[in-house]
């Protein structure tokens, strides 16, 4: 059985993070086509009824290559940016699979329905980096590191704890186990 950690993360005064981390008995991270189907429904369930998307820097020839050859709609943004709005869960399982070596990003909010001119231009300049200074302004913003079983969300409405709620049911369909660290007495 695999295991899904959720815990707030220390990230310094300035930013909220919740870290996501999915591993195998062994406690090594989860990969393949298994991770990428535990994460394609996470990820939803984390957003809820909010918009969300996907957001990629990197490899933008394959991810626009792959968007067209399978269907997905997808928004080139800025100079080197581009974005997959909600793919369903078939399709974002597969697109998980398929760039699970990478690390890109994705977002929630009412910000996604006009574009972000501003970070999105941060974005293709640097990366996960610029949503330090833009979460605030969305439901959240995530950096997903798949090939780490990582997923660390930065927000100011979603707290550790109403993460572990929005994913139980998910998890409990996928066969993965809900824990919360213990933190040491102090």
């Amino acid at each position: 059985m695999h295991t899904l950690e959720v815990e707030a993360l220390d990230l310094g005064a300035d930013v909220s993070a919740v870290g996501l981390d999915l591993a195998d008995a062994e406690e090594e991270p989860v990969l393949g086509a298994e991770a990428a189907a535990i994460w394609a429904r996470v990820l939803p369930a984390v957003a809820g009824e909010t918009a969300w998307a996907l957001d990629f820097f990197s490899h933008l020839d394959r991810v626009r290559e792959y968007c067209e050859r399978h269907g997905l709609d997808y928004r080139a943004a800025a100079a080197r940016l581009v974005v997959v709005p909600a793919p369903e869960v078939a399709a974002l399982e597969s697109l998980f699979a398929r760039f699970e070596l990478e690390t890109f990003g994705a977002r929630a909010g009412d910000r996604l329905e006009g574009g972000d001119a501003a970070l999105e231009g941060d974005l293709a300049r640097h990366g996960v980096d610029a949503y330090h200074q833009a979460f605030r302004g969305y439901f959240f913003c995530a950096v997903c590191d798949f090939s780490a079983g990582s997923l660390v969300l930065l927000s100011e409405k979603l707290a550790a704890a109403e993460v572990g709620r929005r994913v139980k049911l998910v998890l409990a369909e996928q066969d993965v186990r809900l824990v919360f660290p213990q933190t040491p007495a102090g």
